[in-house]
């Protein structure tokens, strides 16, 4: 598991001393029985004590033996001494796969969770992570295993940049992704770097041309502070970029990204640019790709949470469609060499409003790849992302912190998710291969249940899931309903039709898409809509031109 070499010892236990009794008996019985049909010297009774003396010292003999090696090992040099940073279900079954590795001792666990704190776990005692420094210097620590799949990157992030700061080395367990994928936990860890923590994975050697796509070039990402936008961010620099320019309404996250990426030792020689403002101005837009000199947009900016923008729909759609659309002709007068939308599943078949936005940004970029001669047009189509703002981990990491319960919308609700950090790889690649008008579809996977991944998130934090068939667990799973607009299941395609492209997560969707004109009627008609906030009028839109959505109405939209 951690890369080492393994040499087994076996505990002379119950299951070495039972076949270790039967072959004494085996070897008394046939004394006896000799001792009857020969002319033995030796009385009966001493056979019963012969086989007392040997079953004793076999038993004695193996333990001594496993005794001295033991001890060898223990005090060999070369033996790392570990610490699990998490000592919940995940902690525990590490600990369990560690004890077969006899060039491994685990000192101890840490944890957040008060509850556990001064127990002892698996043979080991749990400390407050407030004692990690004196842990590592007093009791010469090697090594910290991070057991916490649940976690967010950025947690993580802080976690290991701490510890190394400590001078210890720093190990990472399978994500939670490959967790609910009922991966095997005792697979080899491996030495995480910060940026492995992160998210921060290089583009496959095996596609240079995905590197050439971004090296050298100016690079305009938009929400460049949110989740997508920035481990975008994070992996574009990998690449080398010329420059690249951080474009987000947000203050407060463009400070952060920026900052972040500032301390990066692999940043040093790329340009790095901070525009605050929004999509939606088209001054500000044109100026920025102009003066700039920007090739190539990657447009992350989105309001993206269902309930908010079901309450909020004007700002929605002005800022999803009409954001786009303004940005998108700013890239074509500018001749960008490509444009590349960031999209969503729930932009098939919409029930919401947040959906429908989506799906008439893609009708938008899709409108203006049929006309463009400089610049290439794409879309890049996937599900939930693990630990990204407003979705399920974050939310139900907070809950289990509180002690529970734990909610859900519906018993049977389920999900695609993917890591941050391989959306944002795979967006990066999908968007080295556009041709123009290309709708990419990334595989996520199978649907994941979300009671399932509740439970498992709550047994990973150490606690049991308290239930009908657990009345003494520890937090409760409770069910609230489905929000308004919020879908069962989501899709990811609207048209069966698919084709491959060079990488095997990555297909090429087959789609229908709107006239110019249209597409002009539309854009015109949300317009009219957005500026005279007409709620009724937005959604008229919605209904007429969005596959499959019902006339409008002030409940959530339905599929038709």
């Amino acid at each position: 598991m951690l890369g080492l070499s393994r040499i087994r010892l076996n505990a002379f236990e119950t299951g070495g001393m039972k076949p270790t009794a039967i072959l004494t008996c085996i070897l008394v019985g046939a004394g006896l029985l000799s001792n009857m049909v020969l002319d033995s010297p030796f009385g009966a009774p001493m056979f019963p004590v012969f086989g007392m003396i040997f079953f004793i010292s076999v038993v004695a003999t193996r333990n001594f033996m496993r005794g001295v090696l033991l001890t060898v090992y223990r005090n060999a040099k070369n033996r790392t001494r570990v610490i699990i940073y998490g000592a919940g279900q995940t902690g525990q079954q590490l600990a369990a796969a560690l004890r077969t590795d006899n060039a491994v001792v685990l000192v101890a666990f840490v944890d957040d969770n008060p509850r556990l704190q001064s127990l002892t776990v698996s043979g080991a005692p749990v400390y407050a992570s407030s004692r990690m420094k004196d842990l590592i210097a007093n009791k010469s620590v090697d090594r910290v295993v991070l057991a916490m799949p649940s976690s967010t990157p950025a947690v993580q992030a802080r976690i290991a940049m701490r510890l190394r700061e400590m001078g210890c080395e720093v190990h990472a367990l399978p994500s939670f992704a490959e967790l609910i994928q009922q991966k095997d936990l005792n697979k080899r860890s491996s030495p995480v770097s910060l940026d492995d923590l992160l998210g921060r994975n290089k583009l496959e050697n095996e596609l240079p041309e995905v590197a050439e796509s971004y090296h050298n070039r100016c690079i305009l990402i938009t929400g460049a502070g949110g989740a997508i936008g920035s481990e975008l961010c994070r992996q574009l620099v990998a690449c080398k970029p010329a420059r690249l320019v951080l474009f987000d309404h947000s203050e407060l996250a463009l400070y952060n990204i920026e900052k972040e990426l500032q301390d990066l030792d692999v940043t040093q020689g790329i340009e790095l640019i901070s525009i605050l403002g929004s999509v939606c101005d088209p001054v500000l837009c044109a100026k920025v790709l102009h003066d700039h000199k920007v090739e190539v947009v990657l447009h992350a900016a989105a309001y993206k949470h269902v309930p908010m923008v079901e309450k909020n729909e004007i700002a929605g759609l002005n800022n999803n469609v009409l954001g786009t659309k303004t940005l998108a002709d700013a890239a074509l007068k500018a001749k960008v060499s490509r444009f590349i939308l960031v999209s969503s599943d729930k932009a098939v078949r919409p029930t919401n409003v947040m959906g429908a936005s989506k799906r008439l940004a893609e009708l938008v970029v899709q409108d203006l790849a049929t006309r463009a001669d400089k610049t290439r047009f794409a879309m890049v189509r996937f599900g939930n992302v693990l630990g990204s703002s407003g979705s399920v981990i974050p939310l139900f990491e907070e809950q289990i912190a509180r002690g529970g319960p734990v909610t859900l919308t519906h018993h049977d609700v389920a999900r695609y998710f993917m890591t941050i950090s391989e959306a944002a790889r795979l967006v990066l690649l999908a968007g080295s291969y556009s041709r123009g008008g290309d709708l990419f579809v990334l595989n996520m996977g199978e649907l994941v249940p979300i009671k399932k991944l509740a439970r498992q998130m709550i047994e990973g934090a150490g606690y049991s899931v308290l239930d009908k068939n657990n009345p003494d667990g520890d937090i409760e799973i409770v069910v609230t309903g489905l929000r308004p607009g919020e879908k069962l299941i989501e899709e990811l395609l609207i048209s069966p039709d698919m084709l491959t492209t060079p990488h095997p997560k990555i297909m090429r969707a087959q789609e229908t898409y709107l006239s110019e004109l249209e597409m002009a009627n539309a854009i015109k008609d949300l317009r009219i809509a957005v500026e005279g906030s007409d709620e009724e009028a937005a959604r008229a839109v919605i209904a007429r031109w969005v596959e499959k959505t019902r006339e409008p109405s002030r409940e959530p939209l339905q599929i038709g």
